[in-house]
């Protein structure tokens, strides 16, 4: 993995590195590393909710106990929630 830090960096170290950071600093790499790490954790997260979502509207469907609206309803009521979760990556950093 490579990193480049500072925004003195050259501009062929940070179009090649994996990570860019603008501060110098080895905290940054490990906020960095932590942040990634939060975000594949949500991202997991969603994918679950939304399989899941997906799965069981369709059995439903298939059973007939759901409707289109209603099934429509719960689908966008999932998406709410997939935008809400991400949006939690977005708190302040210290």
């Amino acid at each position: 993995m490579g990193i480049a830090m500072g925004d003195g960096g050259t501009d062929s170290a940070m179009e090649s590195a994996d990570i860019a950071l603008m501060r110098n600093g080895l905290a940054i790499v490990a906020q960095a590393i932590e942040r990634s790490r939060g975000t594949l954790r949500n991202i997991r997260q969603n994918i679950t909710l939304a399989v899941l979502t997906v799965t069981g509207l369709l059995a439903g469907v298939l059973s007939g106990s759901i409707h289109m609206a209603g099934g429509m309803l719960i689908h966008e009521a999932s998406v709410m929630l997939v935008i809400l979760n991400g949006m939690r990556l977005r708190r302040p950093t210290e």
